[in-house]
Order: structure tokens, then sequence, then C-alpha cells
């Protein structure tokens, strides 16, 4: 079974740090994405079960020995400087498989471990036992004040925080530069909903839309800038670039006519399965 992992590392801008987060976890890194103003860093895994879980592991542990969160100061929101592990079911050329139940038992044992061996409070997202389901956006709201960790200590970490591991399914992270803040700002809650989450930011002297499409096999990244570009257009706007942050599997970007790539900035090596190691 390959299992993905896409693991959120609140460090944006130290390359020689991001050198050690990303050779720690190396025998199945297929990319990495920093970006200084979020002060962020998106590293996807794939691989077999073992390997992926050594890898978190090591990943993890470093980003808790070599970060400190009472220095960060990046746009994104974040509960950690190991913000956010969510682990995902990954059948090659498939669509997004939502069946997780191969995935949570990962989420736990790493949510354990991190709350016992690295002293992380771990705070689970995706399916609960009972039928409930906690999303990320829930965690971000109530961690430690209306929610409390589910392995670890109650308190956050001094220096690293808290973490959110979850189990999901395969998500793209897609991002729309705008002319403007308040553009940007005006728009993020017109294109969120149940299959996007978005906000919108100032970054630098740039405004973003930066959004998670949660089922991008209905609403992918050419829905989602058409949804965008329009809302834009209407408040005398302009779209100036988009970022795809990571990789997205090979059935969403086989959805879009190819003619469209170049300007939703996609290719066919932004696929998982175009990096996957032999």
């Amino acid at each position: 079974m390959i299992v993905g992992c896409v693991v959120n590392v609140s460090e944006g801008r130290d390359q020689d740090v991001l050198g050690e987060l990303a050779a720690s976890a190396a025998a199945v890194l297929l990319d990495v994405h920093a970006d200084p103003y979020h002060h962020r860093s998106v590293f996807t895994l794939a691989g077999a079960v073992d390997d992926i879980m050594d890898a978190v592991r090591a990943l993890a542990a470093m980003s808790v020995a070599r970060l400190d969160l009472r220095t960060h100061d990046g746009a994104h929101p974040r509960l950690g400087v190991l913000d956010v592990v969510p682990f995902i079911p990954f059948v090659p050329g498939q669509p997004p498989s939502h069946d997780l139940s191969a995935v949570m038992p990962l989420r736990n044992e790493i949510a354990q471990w991190a709350g016992t061996t690295l002293a992380l409070p771990s705070f689970l997202y995706g399916p609960l036992p009972g039928g409930v389901t906690r999303t990320l956006p829930q965690l971000r709201r109530h961690a430690f004040t209306g929610i409390a960790p589910d392995f670890g200590p109650a308190r956050p970490h001094r220096t690293a925080g808290a973490t959110a591991v979850g189990a999901r399914p395969a998500l793209v992270a897609y991002n729309v530069w705008v002319s403007s803040v308040s553009v940007a700002h005006q728009v993020a809650p017109l294109v969120r909903g149940p299959m996007v989450r978005a906000l919108g930011l100032a970054l630098g002297d740039r405004a973003q839309v930066s959004c998670n499409l949660v089922d991008p096999a209905h609403l992918g990244p050419a829905q989602l800038y058409d949804l965008v570009a329009d809302h834009v257009d209407q408040l005398g706007g302009k779209v100036v670039g988009v970022e795809l942050v990571g990789l997205l599997p090979q059935s969403i970007l086989a959805d879009i006519a190819t003619e469209r790539w170049t300007q939703l900035g996609l290719s066919a090596d932004s696929t998982v399965e175009s990096r996957l190691l032999p």
C-alpha cells in the first residue's frame, strides 16, 4: 500500500534548516514547497507504510529540535512548529479515495508517539470514534479551549506548540494572486464553502486568495480559478498569478484541458505520480 503524508512545518525561510528537515525524510520525499511570507513549508511524502512512518518520525523530531514557535511571524495560522501531519490513502492513477480505514491507525500511532516521545500535545482530526468527524478549522479555532489534546500534555510545548495529526483524502492546495489585499479579503469568503477553504492574505506587497480544495475531483484548480477570477472581475480587480502548493493527483490534472495548464501553473511534473520513487 502507498501512503501519502503532507507535513506542514512552520519554517519557510532558513534554507539550512529546511535542508536538514528535507534530509531527515529523504527516502520518501517527493517535493518541498517553502514560502517565506507564510513562513511555512510543505513536505510531500509518499511510499510504503514503514518508510513513511520512519520519515514522519524523523521529520517531526527534527522540527521540534530545530524550530521555535516563539519567534515565528508568518502569515499562515499555525498550532505549532510541526503544524499539520495528514495521512492520505493513495492509489496511483485513481481519484482521491475517501476510504480512510487504512490510514487512521497510522495517524493515531504518530499522534500518540508525538505526545509521548516529543511531549508534543497532539490533536486528531478527520474521523473520530463514535462516528464524529473533526475538521482542521475546528481545531485551529478551539484547540486547548474547547478541544483538549488527544495525546500528550494538556498545555502547549514551550517552543513547539502543538500538532494536528489527521486522516483525510487527497486535497489540492492552490493559491490565486490578486491585485489588492482588499480584493483578496472580499473574494475569500465568496469562494469558501464545503469544497473550498479560503483565506484572503497580505503577503509582503502582494495579495493572495489562499485555498485548500478539499474535494478536487468535483472542484479542482480550473473551477477554483474561474470562480475567483469571476469575483475578482466583478470587484474591478485582476488575477495576477497562481500557485500550486506541493503536488496533485494525476487524476485531477487529467480532468483539466492541457491548453489551460500554463494559465493554471500546472504541468505533467506537478503530479504525485510523476515524482514517485521506483
